[in-house]
């Protein structure tokens, strides 16, 4: 799990892919935060993002870092303590001129079930599972 977080860390930002109806949705991010033994992603209740995870928890990710490429296939959890959106917005300081803690719209979610596939052009593919 480390490694999946120190290459989503260096790449800066990944690309979220989420279920709209029949329609695959894909769009930038790039919050990634290793709180109590997880990794966690940030959003905002009121985005389309939350609403599609909230029918539809199952998300991949995909991330480039100029060399390799990662994919990773995961069940996003939500964790509503309050606890778990502060650590994040202290990891991404500047989320915090738009997120609180307390705002009942900041949102993060986990990483459960989670496969990744770190792949390149020189090296065999390397799988995680946590």
């Amino acid at each position: 799990m480390q490694k999946v977080y120190d290459f989503l860390k260096k790449c800066t930002t990944y690309y979220l892919a989420t279920v709209s109806g029949d329609q695959p949705r894909v769009r930038p991010f790039g919050t990634i935060d290793f709180f109590e033994g997880r990794l966690y992603f940030q959003t905002g209740k009121t985005k389309e993002v939350s609403k599609q995870i909230a029918k539809n928890p199952k998300i991949e990710i995909s991330a480039f870092d100029g060399e390799k490429w990662l994919r990773l296939a995961a069940v996003a959890v939500e964790d509503d303590r309050i606890a778990a959106r502060q650590h994040m917005l202290d990891a991404y300081p500047g989320l915090k001129d738009r997120y609180a803690a307390d705002d009942g719209n900041t949102q993060v979610f986990y990483l459960k079930d989670a496969t990744a596939v770190i792949n390149s052009f020189t090296v065999a593919s390397e799988t995680i599972k946590f």
